[in-house]
């Protein structure tokens, strides 16, 4: 079974890029790869895409963790570029998840200006999320996705029988973006997604497709963010990204869309202060997420340092703090104001359903 929407592939296969690269001719030919996808996934590649074994393709690798998504890993990076004389007339192939299609699409977007890349995604968040929308980028100075670009791969082609070869946790993390289309854009999603049995029988092909094609919608009605309906894709984000460079600061394991999703549970209660969403609706939210996911409780004496991350990110202005917020299942809204008291308030309440479990 094959999907497409736009610039986007979605099959059991990778035999368009083997296609593609057949019918283009490109001076060097890059992988960029993190070391656990080397393992688990390169054979397939070569497998479904042959011309990468029988031509010199240049694989680089890195190691595999949200930390290596940094400038010092680009410049490793781009030194390499210059010693195998890369040029404007290259292709780099990001195959991994976000870090590898975050970092490779800024890297190729800002060499030499600009050289040609396509995403492989490898990880069902990456499949779902962080290769779609043309949003690259590194972290800095403990922030997260604080230096970057917008620039759409020639293509994104996704083969969903690269999730036979990830664990359950990050299939899981996957979850936190899934239920986030359903909760900003289309209730019919979400109450299936709510339903799913990860170790049962799941039928990725419409999940995927579904999540790409409320994604694509978005992004097509606000490619540059400019407008500001794209900024609904980052409910849960703002105090999400908070805790996840938390975790990271505490050099502790938590995956994205962990973080996201009590991101999403903070935001939730704040969106039933400030925007009218239903108590039964953020009941609802809660539990969904809870079932998925376990409450990571949040010390006070990180409150601050979380604040600190909140009031960097980049839908704030003035000063202040704007956040995505629900209206109900199914329909957010944007730059909504919110005091920094109330914030902190959400990860109390947050906290709170730690103590009920």
């Amino acid at each position: 079974m094959e999907k497409k929407i736009n610039n986007i592939i979605i099959s059991d296969s990778l035999k368009n890029l083997s296609i593609y690269l057949n019918n283009n001719k490109f001076s060097n030919l890059i992988i960029l790869l993190d070391i656990n996808i080397e393992n688990k996934c390169l054979d397939l590649l070569y497998k479904d895409v042959p011309i990468l074994k029988l031509k010199k393709t240049i694989i680089i690798k890195i190691l595999s963790g949200e930390r290596y998504k940094s400038l010092k890993t680009c410049i490793k990076i781009w030194k390499i570029f210059i010693k195998k004389n890369i040029d404007k007339k290259s292709l780099l192939i990001n195959f991994g998840g976000g870090v590898v299609t975050d970092l490779g699409g800024f890297i190729a977007s800002l060499f030499k200006r600009g050289i040609n890349f396509i995403n492989v995604p490898t990880t069902l968040l990456g499949m779902v999320d962080a290769s779609i929308g043309g949003k690259n980028g590194i972290n800095f100075y403990k922030y997260k996705n604080e230096i970057g670009v917008i620039n759409n791969p020639i293509y994104t082609i996704i083969n969903y029988r690269f999730l036979d070869s990830l664990p359950k946790k990050e299939i899981y993390s996957a979850f936190g973006e899934i239920l986030k289309y359903g909760l900003i854009y289309n209730k019919k999603y979400f109450n299936y997604i709510k339903k799913i049995k990860i170790y049962g029988i799941v039928n990725w092909v419409k999940i995927i497709y579904i999540a790409v094609k409320i994604k694509n919608k978005i992004v097509d009605k606000d490619p540059k963010e400019i407008l500001g309906i794209r900024k609904i894709l980052n409910f849960g984000h703002t105090i999400g990204h908070a805790i996840e460079s938390l975790f990271l600061l505490k050099k502790k394991i938590i995956t994205h869309g962990e973080a996201i999703s009590l991101g999403m549970i903070c935001e939730s209660w704040i969106s039933k202060k400030v925007n009218n969403l239903s108590n039964k609706d953020y009941k609802t939210i809660c539990k969904v997420i809870l079932s998925f996911f376990k409450i990571r409780k949040i010390k006070k004496k990180y409150f601050k340092y979380i604040l600190k991350i909140i009031k960097n990110d980049k839908k704030n202005y003035n000063n202040k703090i704007y956040l995505v917020l629900l209206k109900n299942i199914g329909s957010a809204s944007y730059n909504h104001e919110v005091h920094e008291k109330l914030i902190i308030k959400s990860i109390k309440k947050m906290n709170d359903l730690y103590k009920k479990k």
